[in-house]
């Protein structure tokens, strides 16, 4: 029999048989990983088994290619922050959404790991989780393998300006390196290189550059599987930021 203790934040849950659930978390020490929970689709464990809720576990398996099974215990629940908020519920399923979609099974990633509760954390906090979202999806693509490269124009070599995206090769340019070609590049907002303070035009400009490169990179990598729709609803909320 094998058995490891760890933590995670749940993403997904699915019917498993008359009343169990196939529960995926989002591990510390094991990474994205699946297992099922005896009762997880009954009265009293299907409030503890939502997405974005942080869970102790217990994984047992005879094998370790088994899909075994989980003992959880709640450690927080992050419902209570996000139900009242439609722009909250819509980062909360994006978060969950996006890394359910991009990380391999049962690869560690732990860097990600860190700053993706913290965000699930901050969805409670109005003024601060767009930006630190926006931030996540830069991390995540780097996390992937697909991190662009926003220290210095790609034309110039200049570190000042820096005012567009290449969306073919993830650098960024500066406005005088773009010359004619600025209407075919990507925004490459203030906030994305961690200057302030935020316009809320920011948010969403950020998001289309970042939008670009999980599309055309990620998604390809993947098997060309098209993006949560979920991400897709959260940017329309938070294009009406302003």
């Amino acid at each position: 029999m094998i058995e490891w203790r760890d933590e995670g934040a749940v993403l997904s849950v699915r019917p498993h048989g008359e009343s169990a659930a196939i529960v995926e978390l989002f591990t510390a020490g094991h990474g994205r990983h699946m297992g099922v929970v005896r009762g997880g689709a009954g009265r009293r464990m299907a409030p503890v088994l939502q997405p974005g809720a942080q869970l102790a576990v217990v994984w047992k398996a005879r094998l370790e290619d088994h899909i075994g099974s989980y003992t959880v215990e709640p450690v927080r629940s992050r419902s209570a922050h996000v139900m009242g908020d439609g722009r909250a519920l819509a980062g909360l399923n994006a978060i969950t959404a996006l890394l359910s979609f991009s990380l391999p099974e049962r690869a560690p990633h732990p860097a990600l790991y860190a700053r993706s509760v913290t965000l699930l954390d901050l969805l409670g906090h109005a003024e601060a989780w767009p930006l630190a979202y926006l931030r996540w999806e830069l991390a995540l693509l780097d996390e992937m393998g697909f991190g662009l490269d926003l220290s210095r124009c790609a034309v110039t070599g200049d570190r000042d300006d820096l005012v567009y995206v290449s969306p073919k090769t993830g650098r960024a340019v500066s406005a005088e390196g773009a010359g004619e070609w600025a209407d075919r590049l990507l925004p490459l907002p203030p906030c994305l290189l961690g200057q302030g303070p935020v316009r809320g035009e920011e948010i969403a400009e950020g998001l289309r550059t970042t939008g670009h490169f999980l599309e055309k990179w990620l998604a390809p990598a993947l098997g060309d599987k098209p993006l949560p729709g979920a991400r897709a609803r959260l940017v329309t909320l938070l294009g009406r930021m302003g």
